[in-house]
């Protein structure tokens, strides 16, 4: 059986750009864009900003921009603060089913690359972006299908995130099917990331997208110069599903239909700067207060009731979900999402902030959630939830949302995308200009008419 490691390397090199879907595309420039609005956003946000202070410190060849600073740093290093520019926020795009946010890593490793090797077409560029987002996402599904993966402790994007940096730096460098399999092995030697992050309210949940592209691209440039790598690296006997998964996964999702199914078309943009666990409670929450022109101080309760992958990861322990410690509790935590929708009748950037869990008014309706287990809403990836808003005056309001805005069931289009864009840019501790904000619209609606990808990066700094 040939290894899943080297089916990948070889379609990376067999698709070409006239081989995508004209969704495919489509859906790519829309993450291309959204990409950048939310580094925008996440510019000076804590973590982001230490990251970029250390690679500036550090220095080295000036080989790829950071974004906004115009700082030019190693590659890797340039990636890896790029990425935690845009995680951040957790307002970057999603992979629901997969449970996975590929743009952080493959957008993030084709913009330094790009730049790296100079003269990377736009028509490339949009090739190695959805050919790496379709096997980042297709390793998501195919890990232990129909199971709670939250419960095993990885963070799935970081975790599967250096291999799949390291295939899209290496189609980028023009690395041949052995290198690329090398580059691959290379970072499976690396590849890590946990959930205790998130259980903690720490800032490493923010930065585990940037470890996993530096050392990605790292693995590219070794395999160029003739670093081998393992060539069974994800189905061996000690390979990745072998030792993460124990041996737990489909290969027939992993690698069925490879090159004709694009799981890239699938990815969706954010609505909400939160996990995406969060968007049906949010969805469902704002339909009921705008439909009913709810007062915050009329609502006696709140029940939720959610999958167990949903609730043990943004609704337990109650306490801290109610009460967040720091704004990345309350970017974890569809209870304060929940009750800022009541509170505030809509969900900000704003709405995620040190500033925001101290609001008063948010944490009194906060205090008036409940949250439930129901079995029928173990579906995996994106969990259907049903809210209900009981009022003081005995009126009660109720909710299934079984998807999310901007899901592929309901996709962003591209005006959608240049408005959150657009929002990014304004709530960025360094805006844009808006000369460079509108070029950036207009350069990436025609990203497959660009010579150069650099003519975009140029954009990107002021």
């Amino acid at each position: 059986m040939v290894d899943a490691s080297n089916l990948f390397a070889r379609n990376f090199l067999d698709i070409k750009y006239d081989n995508l879907p004209k969704k495919v595309i489509d859906e790519t420039k829309k993450q291309v864009l959204d990409f950048i609005g939310v580094a925008l956003g996440g510019y000076g946000q804590a973590g982001a900003k230490e990251i970029r202070e250390l690679a500036i410190e550090w220095g080295g060849a000036p080989q790829s921009t950071i974004i906004s600073s115009g700082v030019k740093v190693p590659a890797p290093n340039a990636a890896q603060a790029n990425a935690t520019m845009v995680h951040s926020l957790d307002f970057d795009d999603v992979h629901e089913a997969a449970i996975m946010h590929p743009g952080v890593v493959t957008i993030s490793t084709a913009l330094a690359m790009a730049e790296y090797r100079g003269g990377l077409s736009g028509r490339d560029f949009i090739q190695a972006i959805a050919v790496g987002g379709d096997m980042i996402s297709r390793m998501g599904l195919a890990t232990r299908p129909g199971d709670n993966v939250h419960k095993y402790g990885w963070h799935l994007t970081t975790l599967n995130g250096f291999m799949t940096s390291a295939a899209v730096a290496a189609k980028i460098l023009g690395l041949n099917e052995d290198q690329m399999i090398s580059a691959i092995g290379i970072g499976y030697h690396q590849s890590s990331g946990n959930g205790q992050a998130v259980k903690d309210g720490v800032l490493t949940k923010r930065l585990g997208p940037g470890f996993a592209v530096r050392g990605g691209i790292q693995a590219a440039m070794l395999a160029q110069k003739g670093v081998t790598g393992a060539r069974n690296s994800m189905e061996g006997v000690q390979g990745f599903y072998y030792v993460y998964h124990g041996n737990c996964y489909s290969r027939d999702i992993l690698v069925g239909d490879l090159g004709r199914r694009f799981e890239s078309e699938n990815i969706s943009i954010k609505p909400y700067p939160c996990c995406r666990g969060t968007h049906p409670t949010i969805d469902a929450t704002l339909t009921l207060v705008h439909e009913n022109d709810i007062p915050p101080d009329g609502v006696e309760s709140i029940r939720i009731w959610a999958g167990r992958g949903t609730l043990d990861l943004l609704a337990l322990p109650l306490e801290v979900k109610a009460r967040p410690r720091n704004f990345v509790d309350s970017q974890f935590s569809l209870v304060w999402g929940c009750a800022t929708a009541i509170a505030k009748k809509r969900v900000t950037l704003s709405s995620y902030t040190e500033t925001a869990i101290r609001e008063k008014d948010v944490l009194d309706v906060a205090a008036k959630v409940s949250v439930e287990y129901d079995p029928k809403f173990d579906t995996g990836g994106l969990e259907p939830v049903y809210v209900e808003i009981r009022m003081k005056d005995g009126r009660v309001y109720k909710k299934l949302m079984e998807t999310a805005t901007g899901s592929p069931e309901k996709p962003a289009t591209f005006e959608e995308v240049v408005s959150k864009f657009s929002g990014c840019v304004e709530f960025s501790s360094r805006p844009m200009p808006k000369e460079n904000a509108e070029k950036v619209i207009k350069a990436v609606r025609e990203l497959e008419m660009l010579g150069d990808i650099q003519e975009l990066i140029r954009l990107l700094v002021w």
